[in-house]
């Protein structure tokens, strides 16, 4: 074993050569590392490449899921919806074929009799700008009846009716003389829309059992 007295003196060309060998050392070290920094770096951008691709192909997939659940839930919806439409549509028609038919085999209201009985009659005026539909119309010389017709009679269909009097008046003025009576019809009536009809005058018409009945008690001249 080599003790520091055994050791030769040092020399310039000694200690240059120490620290070439020393400088030759750390580069070949800080190579070393930056290769395996580099090629952990590499892995590391492929490992996240392949989680990210992974990602978004899952997420894709059920983007694709939820868009084809999308359309299925949207035509369902249109579906329900074109059959309530058509359910309310044909309760609408039932209602309006029952208290037609029942007007013209017995055309009586507010204690007079009617000659006249007039359908779906819509009526438009092109200097006004105005137009409205009247699901039912009894007139005589003297007097009309202007009868709204629903499935299901609620009280905001009240309002709706006495527009219809005011709609009338402004669209047919050859009438402007006769006395105008309001109805509401329905197969099924609201108690609260009976108790506003009755309030504003309006008679209501209603089936009971297989016969129409006509509460016109507290009937208004509109």
């Amino acid at each position: 074993m080599e003790t520091l007295s055994n050791l030769p003196p040092a020399t310039p060309e000694s200690v240059w050569a120490i620290m070439q060998e020393s400088t030759l050392r750390s580069e070949q070290e800080r190579k070393k590392f930056r290769e395996e920094f580099e090629q952990s770096l590499k892995e590391s951008r492929e490992e996240f490449d392949q989680s990210l691709k992974k990602s978004r192909e899952e997420f894709d997939k059920q983007t694709k899921a939820f868009r084809e659940d999308l359309r299925k839930t949207e035509k369902m919806i249109e579906a329900n919806r074109r059959e309530i439409g058509g359910i309310t549509h044909s309760n609408g028609e039932v209602a309006e074929s029952y208290f037609i038919n029942s007007f013209k085999k017995n055309p009586h209201f507010a204690g007079q009799d009617f000659q006249f009985l007039y359908d779906k009659k819509s009526c438009y005026s092109k200097e006004l700008e105005l137009q409205d539909e009247y699901d039912l119309i009894l007139t005589n010389g003297s007097s009309i009846v202007i009868i709204e017709i629903k499935y299901k009679a609620r009280k905001d269909d009240v309002e709706q009716v006495l527009k219809k009097a005011e709609s009338f008046r402004k669209l047919l003025p050859t009438y402007k003389d006769f006395v105008v009576y309001l109805g509401l019809a329905g197969l099924h009536v609201y108690q609260n829309a009976e108790n506003e009809a009755k309030k504003q005058g309006v008679a209501i018409i209603k089936q009971v059992g297989k016969t129409m009945m006509v509460n016109d008690k507290n009937l208004k001249v509109f």
